[in-house]
C-alpha cells in the first residue's frame, strides 16, 4: 500500500493569547494538556551566538495551559533568567532554562524555578547545564536529559551535573536517579510515560533504552533495542508501536515501527502528517509524550495519538 497519510485538525487556536509575545516552546504534560511557554521579547544571543542565562533586564513570561475546551494563562513577570521549558509540577508550574553557568567557588545559576498558578515564585534549584529535554511525572518526578555540552562540560562546568546524560529529581531538586546503564554522549530524545516507564534515545549508538521499575536502585531495570534510525529528535509509543521523527535531514518526516519481537522493531513505514489544508507541516514545533505527538504551527496546536495513527496504518 502507498505510504499512509493522516490529516490533523487543530484542537486549539492560541492567537488570542500571543499578542506581544513570542512562543518559546510547546510541551505536553503528564495530564495530556499542552503547556505553551511565551516571552515578551526573545533575548539577544551573546556575541550573536551564545544563549544567555542571566538576563540583563526583566522579561515577562506567559504560560498557556491548553486543552480542546479551554485556555488558561499564567503571567510570570519580572524575570531575570532565560527559561526554555515549562511543565506541570504537582499543583505548580516548573520553568527550566536549558543553560546555566558555573562561576567558581561553588557559585552557579539556579536554572529551575517553581511558580504557583498566579505566577509567584516558590523556590529555585539547579538542574544542570545543557538540558535537552524536561518531562515531569504525575507525582512530581522531574526527568532531565542532556546534550553533549551538558555531558562533557561547558559554561564553566568542569564536573557537569548532566555527565550521566539522564537524571531524575524530586520536586525540590534532589537527585533520585543517575543513569549508569547507558553510555550517553547526547540524549536526543526522551519520553516519560509514567513513574515506572521512561524511554530515551541517545548517541553515539542511536540506541533506544527503556527504564522501568522505579528509581530505587534495587528495582531499576534498563533494556535496550536498536531502532535503526540515526539522529531522530523524538518518538512516541504505547510500548508496542512507535512513531519516530525519521532522523538527520528528515525534519517533520515520520516513521512508524512496531515491536517485531522483544528487542527488535520492524523496518518501518513512512507516515505523512497533513494540516487542515491537506498540506504537510513545514515549520512545526514537535513534542513527544507517552503515545501522542503534539505539533504547533503558527498559533495552532495539533495532536495525534497512536490509536489515530493505527487507524490509517493497520
Amino acid at each position: 500500500m502507498p505510504d499512509p497519510k493522516l490529516t490533523l485538525l487543530p484542537f486549539a487556536d492560541i492567537s488570542g493569547y500571543t499578542e506581544g509575545f513570542d512562543i518559546v516552546s510547546v510541551q505536553s504534560g503528564h495530564d495530556g494538556l499542552a503547556y505553551v511557554l511565551l516571552i515578551n521579547q526573545v533575548p539577544e544571543r551573546k556575541q550573536g551566538m551564545f544563549v544567555q542565562t542571566k538576563l540583563n533586564k526583566p522579561y515577562t513570561y506567559k504560560v498557556l495551559i491548553v486543552s480542546d475546551q479551554y485556555v488558561q494563562d499564567v503571567v510570570i513577570g519580572e524575570q531575570h533568567y532565560h527559561y526554555h521549558y515549562v511543565q506541570p509540577l504537582q499543583e505548580h508550574l516548573l520553568l527550566v532554562g536549558a543553560r546555566c553557568t558555573y562561576y567558581g567557588n561553588n557559585q552557579f545559576d539556579l536554572n529551575a524555578k517553581v511558580c504557583d498558578m498566579e505566577g509567584a515564585a516558590i523556590r529555585e534549584f539547579l538542574l544542570g547545564d545543557g538540558i535537552e529535554s524536561v518531562q515531569v511525572t504525575k507525582h512530581g518526578t522531574i526527568w532531565t536529559s542532556y546534550f553533549d555540552e551538558g555531558i562533557f562540560g561547558n559554561n564553566g562546568w568542569e564536573q557537569p551535573v548532566g555527565a550521566n546524560g539522564l537524571l531524575a529529581w524530586d520536586a525540590y531538586g534532589n537527585v533520585l536517579y543517575k543513569n549508569t546503564a547507558a553510555d550517553i554522549a547526547d540524549c536526543y530524545a526522551l519520553n516519560v510515560i509514567n513513574e515506572q516507564e521512561v524511554w530515551f534515545y541517545y548517541y553515539t549508538d542511536f540506541t533506544l533504552g527503556c527504564f522501568s521499575g522505579g528509581v530505587e536502585p534495587e528495582s531499576t531495570r534498563v533494556n535496550f533495542l536498536n531502532p535503526n534510525i540515526s539522529g531522530s529528535s523524538g518518538f512516541c509509543t504505547d510500548g508496542y508501536h512507535f512513531l519516530f521523527e525519521a532522523g538527520y535531514g528528515k525534519h517533520l518526516t515520520f516513521i512508524f515501527k512496531k515491536m517485531h519481537k522483544p528487542g527488535s522493531l520492524t523496518e518501518g513505514t513512512e507516515v505523512t502528517l497533513l494540516n487542515e489544508k491537506n498540506t504537510p507541516f513545514q515549520q512545526a514545533r514537535q513534542d513527544y509524550r507517552q503515545d501522542r505527538l503534539l505539533l504547533n504551527e503558527g498559533n495552532l496546536l495539533y495532536q495525534v495519538t497512536m490509536k489515530e495513527l493505527l487507524s490509517v496504518i493497520e
